[in-house]
């Protein structure tokens, strides 16, 4: 599925005339962190106000940005584990740490699996092509709760 860059976006919105609903950029990808919401919202049975979710895998793209930067509700804990090389760009992680501080959220990155998956309420995997995809196992032996 071809994307369009978010800068094709910003400026169709610019000149539109219309809000412009983002579904998917190469740097964003709302419409399903929206669904993830809602599905973890469904799972749970209750607010996603002190949710702890937790992230595994390719951050440099749409879905890591985007996590990182709605998953800043109040209260709410996740950790990004990630491998260094495939961590959000530095932008986005300050963006996401200063509307996290201003919350009252918490946002952490680690290349760490246990310590990152430590105390989960919700799981999410990420990976764009498998060459890019940890191997490094993650089961319910590494699963503490």
């Amino acid at each position: 599925m071809p994307r369009a860059g978010q800068e094709n976006v910003e400026e169709l919105a610019r000149h539109a005339g219309v809000p412009v609903y983002n579904g998917l950029t190469d740097e964003w990808h709302p419409t399903q962190i929206l669904a993830d919401l809602l599905t973890m919202h469904a799972r749970r049975g209750r607010a996603l106000r002190r949710c702890r979710l937790r992230v595994i895998g390719d951050g440099r793209y749409d879905m890591g940005r985007s996590l990182l930067i709605t998953r800043r509700d109040h209260g709410s804990d996740m950790r990004l584990v990630v491998p260094q090389a495939l961590r959000p760009p530095d932008d986005v992680v300050q963006r996401a740490h200063a509307l996290a501080t201003a919350s009252g959220a918490r946002i952490t990155t680690t290349d760490d699996v246990a310590e990152g998956v430590e105390g989960a309420d919700s799981m999410r995997t990420m990976c764009r092509t498998r060459s890019r995809c940890s191997t490094q196992r993650v089961g319910p032996d590494r699963l503490r709760r």
